[in-house]
């Protein structure tokens, strides 16, 4: 049986095209510029960053953790067993945040989530001087043995990723040797946002071609935000319109530039985003950089037809997926993967004679010396693209002796499970409408561009090959979609695409074959590429554990169980019907086998049905729970509105709620002064004695209205009196704010003194001694207990320790006159 080669779906004959001149001299590489990327080495890094952001640790994660995790990761050196030494201010530097924020979030967070290991350096004098870190996905993948793990970098390509991350945004420093790192890019943008647009620009400088152009996702999306943010977006693993943020925000920094240009057609052609740093490494200007991309766009709406291709670069997605949908035709946008202009420009001239040749089957063409006939509909259709009569690898099922014009075909002229295409369908055409009007949607004849997905269609390639545009669209998405569910039964990212490929290995060899796949679209959906869990564990599949690679345990004691269950029913069988002959005996023992599964179900439905009851009573409960906190909130509601409604207790005003804000602050005042006279005898008056205690209160109270007094007197001197005289409802509002205003500073500076005078008493020098003393006997400082480091010690433990006992004494001393204040009458304490 010969098996036929696969179809390449389009032309296979070249065109010579004229290259142009030369515009000037080639530029030349800069020594260790690292803007200057080859593209092995860019591919190499992007999938390292990629690899580490989209750690499965990192998940839900902020952006400036993720950063700070690559940063690690480039200034990790080998020498050291992949670890570098860091302070948490010299990491904020790189991340744009503050060394608190780093210390007491990002760092803790990074611990918890098993991204981060890290333990603390000191100097000789005992003093903590920074942190000794490690990335432990970097390390696990340095250590694992396979060197074409994402992570597993060389020295070489570490130093380079440092270097374009210096770039980028390092905050620049001076060596001790006199040389100088200056600041990178992005140095100045710090606090909110500054990690999201580092980590950006860094994954778009690592996306982009030599050229400095970005490389664009693929599919549609969102036409309000456009392509550009959507793959800012995909590539930060954020929303469009995070993204489009992120695009605006760099564009400000003058580092990047967004092109989007309107054709003669009224649509917009393609956006285009490209780096102005690579560019400029690569020798060319700012202003060249734009007039490049302004180029690319001018001749777009007066594109000629086919034979007369736009000259736009191809540039290969590395973002692959489908987000967003159309809006009809009024919303076409072409940064959709598949736009296209409407119509193009029609021949203006047939040649008399020669042979037939189609520009793509655009409208317009003649049909030669002969002008006969067409013997059907699209019978010119048939045609290649370069002039030549070929066929799709096989006759259309209307070559010969089909359908006139209007008459209705016997069968669909395309096979959905074999997915062929028109013969008109090469390269280089557009899409052809195809039974019922539908426009066909061009094949690719390559696996997607996305290298994961080309991992896990490999073994497929043959049938993938055969599928129609529209049908490699949804494999791809369902390939998407198991590489996500594998992520989410716990197999690593990496992982899942090889895992994806050998499970489509695996079914090809039950089939016989890609030769015996008559329908490769159903074969793909529906047998080759869905899970097939053999036990009610759901991360089983075909009997092996997707997470492990082993077998699975749960089907062994599935299995178990039922060769145990057949054992005991055959038993049964024996000892009750003895002396059956062979046949028989199978015969009663499959009858009982099919009665005890018949019982398993019914089991099973009276379980469910009771999960079902629970569930309902549940719901009725959370129902009842929500009702309940209504009624609460209403009463609550209303209970408020009765209190509203309340007179003023001291002055009698309406709809005061109990207590109007004049009485309200003459209240706190009173309370506020009896405070600051609390805290004025704590230290200056003998608490044994109530008429000493009585003498301070009285001399605070004083000059708490002194100051009251004054106060009032600044007030009047700044303000209209004749307004206030005019409204004196407003005065007494004014002045009551005004003593509240009063007696809060002297209550302030009441606690400050009474601090400041207990931290002198012999208690608290006492244990200042002992402090200082206990701090400078610690054994970091035995080998100089008097030097600059332990004195500067020693005395910051005595000033904590004295300030400890002046506020305990505060406090003991606060209780005792609040003890003796009922028998007294010269304080009102609240």
């Amino acid at each position: 049986m010969l098996i036929p080669a696969p179809r390449t779906g389009g032309a296979s004959r070249r065109r010579l095209r004229s290259v142009p001149a030369q515009a000037g001299p080639a530029v030349p590489l800069e020594l260790g510029n690292p803007l200057q990327l080859t593209q092995s080495m860019r591919a190499r890094l992007l999938a390292a960053v990629r690899a580490l952001v989209s750690d499965p640790a990192l998940d839900g994660a902020g952006d400036p953790a993720r950063l700070a995790t690559v940063v690690l990761m480039a200034k990790a050196k080998v020498a050291t067993n992949y670890r570098t030494t860091i302070a948490a201010k010299e990491l904020g530097r790189w991340v744009g945040l503050k060394p608190s924020r780093i210390a007491h979030q990002v760092l803790p967070e990074l611990r918890e989530r098993g991204v981060l290991g890290s333990n603390a350096t000191t100097s000789e004098a005992g003093r903590m001087t920074g942190l000794e870190c490690w990335v432990i996905p970097m390390y696990r993948a340095q250590h694992g043995g396979d060197r074409r793990h994402g992570l597993a970098l060389s020295r070489v390509e570490l130093i380079v990723l440092l270097k374009l991350i210096e770039v980028l945004f390092a905050p620049g420093w001076v060596h001790k040797d006199g040389r100088v790192t200056p600041a990178g890019l992005l140095a100045e943008r710090t606090g909110r946002g500054a990690a999201t647009d580092r980590l950006g620009l860094l994954l778009m400088v690592l996306s982009s071609n030599a050229k400095g152009w970005l490389q664009l996702c693929s599919g549609s999306v969102d036409t309000e935000r456009g392509r550009p943010a959507a793959t800012v977006a995909r590539l930060l693993g954020c929303s469009p319109a995070a993204g489009a943020k992120v695009l605006s925000r760099l564009q400000e920094q003058d580092v990047l530039s967004v092109d989007r240009r309107e054709t003669a057609s009224g649509l917009n052609a393609r956006s285009r985003v490209r780096l102005m740093p690579v560019a400029k490494a690569h020798g060319i200007a700012v202003r060249e950089v734009r007039d490049a991309a302004n180029a690319v766009f001018t001749d777009l709406a007066g594109t000629a037809s086919g034979d007369h291709a736009p000259t736009v670069e191809a540039v290969a997605p590395v973002v692959a997926g489908v987000q967003g949908a159309g809006k009809g035709l009024g919303g076409v946008s072409a940064d959709r993967a598949d736009a296209a202009h409407l119509h193009a420009s029609h021949a203006s001239v047939v040649p008399p004679g020669g042979s037939l040749s189609l520009s793509g089957g655009f409208s317009g063409e003649g049909r030669g010396a002969g002008s006969r006939r067409p013997e059907r509909a699209g019978a010119g259709e048939d045609q290649a693209a370069d002039g030549e009569s070929t066929t799709a690898g096989s006759t259309s099922p209307v070559a010969e002796g089909g359908p006139l014009r209007g008459e209705k075909p016997k069968e669909s002229s395309v096979d959905e499970g074999v997915g062929q295409h028109p013969a008109g369908a090469v390269a280089g055409s557009r899409p052809k409408a195809v039974g019922g009007g539908k426009a066909q949607q061009q094949r690719k004849v390559g696996l997607p561009a996305d290298l994961r997905l080309q991992v896990a269609l490999g073994p497929v390639t043959w049938l993938w090959e055969r599928l129609s545009g529209w049908q490699q669209d949804q494999v791809e998405a369902a390939a998407k979609a198991e590489l996500a569910q594998l992520a989410g039964l716990g197999v690593a990212p990496e992982g899942a695409p090889r895992l994806l490929a050998d499970r489509l290995t695996d079914r090809l060899a039950e089939t016989g074959g890609e030769a015996l796949v008559e329908k490769p679209y159903g074969w793909l959906l529906r047998r080759g590429l869905p899970q097939r869990q053999a036990c009610s564990h759901r991360k089983c599949d075909d009997g092996v554990r997707l997470d492990t690679g082993e077998d699975c345990e749960n089907c062994g004691n599935v299995i178990h169980l039922r060769r145990a269950r057949r054992a005991r029913i055959g038993a049964d069988v024996d000892r009750e019907l003895p002396g059956l002959s062979d046949g028989e005996r199978r015969r009663v023992l499959e009858e009982r086998l099919r009665e005890q599964a018949a019982l398993e179900a019914e089991d099973l439905l009276w379980h469910r049905e009771q999960a079902r009851v629970q569930q309902a009573r549940r719901d009725a409960a959370r129902a009842a729970a929500a009702q309940r906190a209504e009624a609460e909130r209403a009463a609550a509601a209303a209970a408020d509105a009765v209190r509203r409604a309340l007179p003023c207790e001291d002055c009698g005003q309406q709809r005061a709620a109990g207590l109007c804000e004049r009485c309200d602050h003459r209240r706190q005042t009173e309370a506020l002064t009896s405070e600051a006279c609390l805290l004025a005898a704590t230290w200056s008056a003998d608490l044994a004695d109530p008429g000493n205690v009585a003498a301070v209160v009285s001399g605070v109270r004083r000059a708490i209205g002194d100051s009251i007094a004054a106060a009032w007197q600044e007030f009047l001197e700044i303000t209209d009196v004749a307004a206030l005289e005019a409204n004196p409802e407003a005065a007494q509002d004014a002045y009551a704010f005004a003593t509240l205003q009063t007696a809060q500073q002297a209550v302030q500076e009441q606690q400050d003194t009474a601090l400041a005078m207990l931290g002198r008493t012999e208690e608290a020098e006492a244990e200042a001694r002992r402090a200082y003393k206990t701090e400078q006997g610690r054994h970091w400082f035995h080998h100089n207990p008097n030097g600059a480091d332990a004195v500067a010690a020693a005395t910051r433990a005595a000033d904590t320790a004295r300030e400890r006992v002046a506020a305990y004494l505060l406090a003991a001393r606060l209780e005792q006159l609040r003890e003796l204040a009922p028998p007294m009458a010269w304080a009102v304490i609240a």
